[in-house]
């Protein structure tokens, strides 16, 4: 466990990772630092601080690849599901391997598929030249995600245990990262409101902006207590819930920090768009908020219980 001291200069040095112009100079400073050996120290403190660095500054590294990667034990780029899915990528049929999932484009020669087959989760070490790479062209083209697709026969797979803790532990650091760039979206939101005048007085004075502000930050500070309790609780049901809110505060700060911006948020000169950009993909990473709360109220009905009351 790091001790308050040592986490503050630890988040410094994250925040100086950052000021590198590209990812992968931000995976050189990272390593660097000591991220790797901080996650093995104090994982929650290690994930906490740089996914909420990331997105307060819109930046992209390789942390999440090696995050999945180091949690399953894997050598090598761990393919990622489908935006909106959080069920493992590859599909088995008798000697095939059937593939459909994202990664950064900087992934190497081999590329590690996790499959559910019986009941079970399979790991496959897959030649990435087996696989169609695409660059990921879309609303945020900055993200570098790269759609893997393809079919492959005669791999050998090894059984695999922990898909579900490993995509726990993304859907934690996403959520920190969502919360980071939803930050950051009210504090562009919070400046311009103070400088705008209108009516001769900033157009922080009326009540309309003002509630958008506080709307936006009341999302955020509910997004940031359910990742703080998922942290306690660990279980697979809490991350999934901390996932959606932050993917759904992001939403809300998105769109009411948009409107406090009015116009200049709309242009490219502004910094906001690239933040929209980002929450946006963010939140289909690893599933939507959309649909991991209904995946959370088909299970409560099913079972017609409760989950258990989140530690405070």
């Amino acid at each position: 466990m790091i001790d308050a001291a040592a986490r503050e200069l630890f988040e410094r040095g994250i925040g100086h990772a950052f000021d590198q112009p590209t990812s992968e100079a931000v995976d050189a400073a990272l390593g660097e630092l000591g991220w790797h050996d901080a996650l093995a120290a104090d994982q929650r403190a290690a994930v906490s601080a740089l996914f909420r660095r990331q997105g307060e500054v819109s930046a992209t590294s390789s942390a999440l690849d090696w995050l999945l990667a180091s949690s399953l034990g894997a050598d090598g780029a761990v393919v990622l599901p489908a935006l909106g899915r959080w069920d493992p990528p590859g599909e088995v049929y008798g000697p095939r391997l059937r593939v459909n999932g994202l990664s950064r484009q900087s992934i190497g020669d081999r590329v590690v598929v996790v499959a559910s087959a019986r009941d079970k989760d399979i790991a496959f070490d897959v030649p990435a030249a087996d696989l169609l790479l695409r660059p990921v062209h879309g609303v945020d083209p900055q993200l570098e995600l790269l759609e893997i697709t393809g079919e492959t026969v005669d791999v050998d797979g090894q059984p695999l245990i922990g898909w579900e803790a490993a995509l726990a532990l993304g859907q934690l650091a996403v959520g920190h990262e969502l919360v980071g760039a939803s930050r950051a979206m009210l504090e562009l939101a919070r400046a311009h409101a103070l400088e705008r005048v209108q009516f001769g007085r900033p157009i922080a004075t009326f009540q309309a902006i003002r509630h958008r502000l506080a709307d936006s930050l009341v999302a955020i500070e509910a997004a940031e207590a359910v990742l703080d309790a998922a942290w306690l609780d660990r279980s697979p049901q809490t991350a999934a819930m901390a996932k959606a809110m932050s993917g759904r505060s992001a939403r809300i700060a998105a769109r009411h920090c948009q409107q406090v911006l009015a116009g200049i948020g709309f242009t490219t000169e502004h910094a906001l768009h690239r933040y929209v950009r980002r929450v946006l993909v963010l939140d289909l990473l690893l599933g939507s908020s959309k649909a991991l709360t209904r995946k959370l109220g088909s299970e409560v009905v099913a079972s017609r219980q409760l989950p258990p009351l989140l530690p405070l």
